[in-house]
C-alpha cells in the first residue's frame, strides 16, 4: 500500500522550491526532500522553528534515542499517523530499532519484549495523546525509570507533545507519503 489518495490541503513545494525556501529559512535542504517540508516551508518562519525543535531533541537530545522512537511510533499509532509511523519506522531502524520492539508499540501492554523503562515512558504516552496530561503514576514511573534526571523528563513529555502535534499537522493538511514510499511499514496493517 502507498500513500493516502487524497491531496494535501496545502500545495507542497516543488523540491528545488523547497530547498531555496530552505537555505532562506535556515532549515538544512536535505530536509526539503520530505513531503512535510515541503508542505511547511510555504511559510519558512515556522518551518525553521519547527525544524529547530525537532532537530533538537533528535540530534541534541537527552532522551534515549530507542525510548524516543518507541514514543513516536506509538504516536503514530495512537493517532493513525500513516506518515510519522513510516518515516519513523525508518529513523528507528536505521538506530537499530528492533522491528518486533517497533512492532510492540502497537499493544505494549501485551508485548512481552519492554522492560519497567519502556512500559513508563509508553504509559506516558498514551496517558498525554489520550488525556492531554501525564496521569501521577505514569510520571512517579518515569521519575524513578530514569532516575530523575530533569533534563529527560522534561524533554519526554516535549518530545510526546511535539510528535503528537506533528501527527496533527500531518493529519490535518493531509501531507501524503513521498512517491514509493510503502505505508504502514512493515506489514501494511494500520490502526
Amino acid at each position: 500500500m502507498t500513500s493516502s489518495p487524497k491531496a494535501a490541503r496545502v500545495p507542497l513545494l516543488p523540491v528545488d522550491e523547497a530547498r531555496a525556501a530552505a537555505d532562506e529559512a535556515g532549515v538544512p535542504d536535505y530536509m526539503a526532500d520530505l513531503s512535510i517540508f515541503q508542505m511547511l516551508l510555504n511559510h519558512p518562519q515556522l518551518a525553521r522553528a519547527f525544524n529547530d525543535m525537532l532537530a533538537t531533541m533528535l540530534w541534541h537530545g537527552a532522551l534515549d534515542p530507542r525510548l524516543r522512537e518507541l514514543v513516536i511510533m506509538r504516536i503514530g499509532w495512537l493517532t493513525g499517523c500513516d506518515y510519522e509511523w513510516t518515516q519513523h519506522w525508518r529513523v528507528a531502524s536505521g538506530l537499530g530499532v528492533a522491528a518486533e520492539d517497533l512492532l510492540g508499540v502497537r499493544d505494549w501492554r501485551a508485548y512481552t519484549g519492554f522492560g519497567p523503562t519502556e512500559r513508563a515512558v509508553l504509559a506516558a504516552t498514551d496517558d498525554l495523546v489520550c488525556d492531554g496530561v501525564v496521569s501521577a503514576a505514569s510520571w512517579a514511573a518515569c521519575e524513578r525509570e530514569v532516575s530523575g534526571d530533569r533534563r529527560v523528563l522534561i524533554e519526554l513529555v516535549t518530545a510526546i507533545g511535539a510528535w503528537r502535534m506533528v501527527a496533527s499537522i500531518l493529519q490535518s493538511l493531509q501531507v501524503p507519503l513521498e512517491d514509493g514510499v510503502a505505508s504502514w511499514p512493515p506489514d501494511g496493517r494500520s490502526p
